[in-house]
């Protein structure tokens, strides 16, 4: 199991000097959040591609701004708009393979007329991952369908081996379901975690600032799929310093390790 931090925690920081951060402070892997298309260019991305090599840090996962644009450009009844969006998904791929990321992390459409497109257009997305050497994995969120475990059983029976998926504890919590059901749900096909702590304070709080049994949840994520990757995705106005996202990030080192060792 692979601990690390997404950039995000430290946005509207530009991408290159949020990683910088993390790197000097020994993070050892980190998931990077394009944040617009220029962050796409070939020449963006080796300079990524150097602080990642020069500090010996892995990226596991890239997240893509392209969230708001899903429902209107992938799902559209226009099939120009899904042509278009997924010759532009390719954009990304690429910076993931010349950045060494593996999932990519998707978050689906909010309101697809059927089940059946929201799996094709998916399927469609996810072979072209493939291509690449990408996995494209859905993430439950709550303003969209995949919010629902129930739906993401639904898809994830229809797409078979077409499918992977990324657990956001904070958006389950929002949107009423434990975690644990979606673990449960997807097995091994839960790749990749966004994680933090919750409590009455709030549902984005750094390891240990909270009340929600990570280290339970953990065990559970390490069962059912050991070289899973789970990140801090954390907002920066849930913790004050720098020095205070790296010790939360070495809590949860610490307890991937023990699951490796239990």
């Amino acid at each position: 199991m692979i601990a690390g931090v997404s950039t995000a925690c430290l946005y509207p920081e530009p991408t290159e000097e949020s990683l910088y951060d993390l790197a000097v402070n020994g993070i050892s892997a980190v998931e990077i959040f394009v944040n617009t298309h220029s962050e796409l260019r070939k020449s963006y991305a080796v300079n990524i591609a150097e602080i990642l090599r020069r500090f010996d840090m892995r990226c596991v996962s890239v997240h893509p701004f392209t969230g708001e644009m899903e429902q209107f450009m992938l799902y559209s009844a226009y099939e120009r708009r899904t042509e278009d969006i997924l010759e532009y998904y390719k954009y990304f791929f690429r910076f993931m393979n010349i950045t060494g990321a593996k999932v990519f992390v998707f978050h689906g459409g909010k309101a697809v007329r059927s089940t059946e497109l929201y799996c094709e257009r998916f399927s469609r997305l996810f072979r072209l991952g493939k291509e690449f050497g990408i996995t494209v994995a859905l993430e439950n969120v709550t303003r969209c369908q995949s919010s629902s475990a129930i739906y993401v059983r639904e898809i994830m029976k229809l797409l078979g081996d077409e499918f992977a998926f990324v657990l956001d504890t904070k958006q389950a919590v929002r949107a009423g379901e434990p975690p644990e059901r979606f673990i449960e749900i997807t097995g091994n096909k839960l790749v990749h975690v966004h994680i933090s702590d919750s409590s009455e304070m709030g549902d984005c709080l750094p390891i240990g600032k909270g009340r929600a049994d990570i280290r339970g949840l953990l065990r559970k994520i390490y069962l059912n799929n050991p070289e899973c990757s789970v990140v801090l995705e954390l907002y920066r106005t849930g913790f004050g310093s720098v020095g205070e996202l790296v010790h939360s990030y070495n809590i949860l080192s610490n307890m991937t390790k023990e699951c490796e060792l239990s």
